[in-house]
């Protein structure tokens, strides 16, 4: 709990789905959600979207981000919303950031994730984001 506020801190897991070796970008968010008083956790590199979900579940995360430069946003980000269809899961804000065509935007909207950061958005914006909505 963050005392000086009164309220507990933002909680978020960001991930690295996939094959996707390339987490630079993943850790600048990571970091800059940090700064901005987020407490976050970063999964690594290679990791399945039940892992993900799995974390997402223990660490009673607020926002689930998914990092993806491999080009498998579409089956991945389906993938992870269907699992946490499974699961029950409704209330988390999920966001997809990385290497995104701007015509898989919608796509990704349409399978529920809660907005899409391509390469060049501003940290500023992704952190504004979710305290807005958080």
């Amino acid at each position: 709990m963050n005392k000086s506020l009164g309220k507990k801190r933002i909680r978020v897991v960001i991930a690295k789905p996939g094959l996707d070796g390339h987490d630079t970008g993943a850790k600048v968010v990571v970091h800059a959600l940090k700064d901005a008083g987020m407490e976050v956790i970063y999964t690594g590199l290679h990791r399945t979207i039940d892992e993900i979900v799995k974390t997402a579940l223990e660490e009673d995360v607020d926002v689930i981000g998914l990092s993806i430069y491999s080009g498998a946003h579409v089956p991945l980000s389906k993938k992870l919303m269907g699992r946490l269809k499974e699961e029950g899961i409704t209330d988390k804000l999920v966001l997809v950031g990385g290497n995104i065509p701007q015509r898989d935007i919608k796509t990704l909207k349409d399978l529920g994730i809660s907005c899409v950061f391509p390469v060049g958005a501003r940290l500023d914006e992704i952190v504004k984001f979710i305290k807005e909505r958080v």
